[in-house]
């Protein structure tokens, strides 16, 4: 659960830093950091459902708006290439 925690905020906390990098380069860097402690999440949310059969649901809840985390994150990383 610690690092599911860690997971949440990492994801907003790179995308603040990377807002204020002097490049795009570096932005894209830290949008990428984002991303992937995005997929760790939901690795974590997948193993969650697994393990403790009694916290599927609330863990597969948070799957939809993560994946439109994702989605967001890929196209912004799009835009900056």
């Amino acid at each position: 659960m610690v690092q599911i925690r860690k997971d949440v905020v990492s994801i907003s906390s790179n995308i603040a830093e990377g807002c204020s990098k002097s490049s795009d380069a570096h932005f894209k860097k830290f949008l990428e950091d984002s991303i992937g402690s995005a997929f760790e999440l939901e690795s974590q949310l997948i193993g969650i459902s697994l393990v403790f059969s009694h916290l599927k649901e609330g863990a597969e809840s948070h799957f939809p708006l993560l994946t439109e985390i994702q989605k967001m994150l890929n196209a912004l990383i799009e835009k900056l290439k």
